[in-house]
């Protein structure tokens, strides 16, 4: 029995392990949109998580920091990025890379992979070398970039689009793996395919190599490494106690050259190894863990106790509510869709109302860019319909709207075409809109409701062809070519 005990004692999970797990809970609260393969899209999404978690992963609440940053930098043209590089100095001046060791799911992840049981490749001047490409991973593809998209008014977040492992994982793979968004596999190409090949490849590394992506490629670490010398917590060195026998450099898994350094994840494993007891982990001058606490009298002990019990407490009571609040029931909607009276005997008449194609197309009324008159759909009867939603952040988007202002060019009054934009905007969109000659409307989806009504979610693009009768004839996510959208519109009657 003693030995039983003994050894689970030995496999509990760490207080810092557990403060891992509860900071992945916390981040995909929204755990409703692992079953519903959805997005979540309310307001908590502009703010920033300290860690790196993906935006579009399911479950995310909020936004990760590097892609906020990324966003920022490439619309930079349109307003200056105060609010991200503000949260990225307060992260960084109270947590630095104190974030990276307890608050970071994909650090976690990494740490899971490297308990798998294999030879394991120890640190070494090669690796203390490799440690700064993330340097210049953050210098060119989180920074110059996508500032340099921005001069070409064509914002890409570089990192996110070519590298961003948490990106593949929770968000493509996330999303995908739901049998809902089954026919979204018609979207990937070898875009996905390279960044597919790139996490496998991070993904194998872990295994050997105790938190690669961190050691070398995030960039965000990189960015919190910068206040390795002023965040107000982390791991402190008592320098009268310290014997310099170095062993806190050796047992680190990081490729420090000192406890605290740019380096460091203050994930507090030296302060186990340190003979002279003299590593703590502290916030400012306030010891949170280390020789002093536990050296305390009893009485300071029970409230240091009393006080832990009572953080978790709140921080379960915090969770506890956010999983609540994030997984509530949609209300229903206040004006559901109605169907579109037509004035004609047709049989197309009795067609239900719906997303699908040959169901009759619910009508909408969305407000245009620069025009005081809506664009509502029942009052194109007789023409052909296509409408295309789409947003500024959305590369495939943008790179097809040239594809849709053609027909509109090509048709005139045969072919009614709108350009839909989402309700989430993170650009000025009529300021990108100026930069181009388009001759068709583009719209505000408001709310959010006209691309639901059409079976649509955050994945874009999305097109929609509807023929004289407003009956649906085409509706998929996912890019079209010129030549698709001239066979669609010849199909649909024009």
């Amino acid at each position: 029995m003693g030995k039983l005990k003994a050894w689970i004692r030995g496999h509990l999970p760490t207080q810092r392990r557990l403060i891992q797990l509860y900071a992945a809970l916390l981040y995909n609260a929204h755990a409703k949109g692992f079953i519903t393969g959805d997005i979540y899209t309310g307001s908590s999404k502009a703010l920033c998580v300290p860690g790196f978690n993906c935006y579009s992963c399911p479950g995310a609440i909020g936004a990760c920091p590097l892609g906020a940053l990324q966003n920022a930098l490439a619309s930079s043209g349109n307003r200056a990025p105060t609010y991200v590089l503000g949260i990225l100095l307060l992260f960084g001046l109270t947590l630095g890379r104190t974030i990276c060791g307890y608050l970071c799911p994909l650090g976690l992840l990494q740490e899971l992979l490297h308990k798998i049981p294999t030879p394991k490749i120890k640190k070494s001047r090669v690796t203390r070398v490799l440690s700064w490409v993330k340097y210049v991973v953050l210098a060119v593809f989180v920074i110059i970039l996508p500032l340099w998209y921005a001069l070409q008014h064509y914002p890409v977040p570089a990192f996110c689009k070519y590298i961003c492992p948490a990106g593949t994982l929770e968000g493509a793979i996330g999303l995908l793996s739901n049998p809902v968004n089954a026919d979204k596999f018609s979207m990937l190409g070898i875009l996905f395919t390279r960044k597919f090949v790139i996490l496998l490849l991070i993904a194998v590394a872990c295994v050997f190599l105790y938190r690669a992506f961190c050691r070398f490629l995030c960039p965000l670490g990189a960015i919190y490494g910068l206040f390795a010398r002023i965040a107000v917590v982390g791991v402190r060195v008592d320098a009268a106690k310290c014997t310099d026998c170095g062993r806190c450099v050796s047992h680190c898994g990081m490729d420090i050259r000192h406890v605290g350094d740019h380096e460091c994840i203050h994930c507090g494993g030296c302060m186990d190894v340190c003979p002279a007891k003299a590593i703590s982990f502290k916030a400012g001058r306030i010891t949170l863990h280390g020789p002093e606490v536990a050296g305390a009298s009893p009485e300071r002990k029970k409230r240091i106790r009393t006080g832990r019990l009572a953080a978790w407490g709140v921080a379960l009571l915090v969770l506890g509510g956010a999983l609540w609040y994030f997984n509530q029931p949609e209300p229903a909607e206040a004006q559901p869709v109605e169907p579109v009276p037509v004035a004609t005997e047709a049989p197309e008449d009795d067609l239900p109302v719906g997303q699908e194609v040959g169901m009759r197309a619910p009508d909408f009324s969305v407000p245009v860019y620069g025009q005081e008159k809506p664009f509502v759909l029942s009052e194109q009867r007789g023409k052909v319909v296509v409408v295309n939603f789409w947003a500024t952040w959305c590369t495939p988007c943008c790179q097809e709207l040239p594809h849709f202002d053609e027909i509109c060019r090509q048709w005139g009054e045969q072919v009614s075409v709108v350009a839909i934009h989402s309700e989430l905007v993170t650009d000025d969109v009529e300021q990108y809109l100026a930069q181009f000659a388009y001759q068709m409307p583009f719209a505000l989806d408001e709310t959010g409701a006209v691309i639901k009504s059409f079976g649509g979610s955050t994945m874009l693009p999305q097109t929609v062809v509807m023929d004289g009768n407003g009956v649906i004839t085409y509706n998929a996510v996912g890019s079209v070519t010129l030549e698709k959208l001239e066979a669609l519109v010849r199909e649909a009657g024009a």
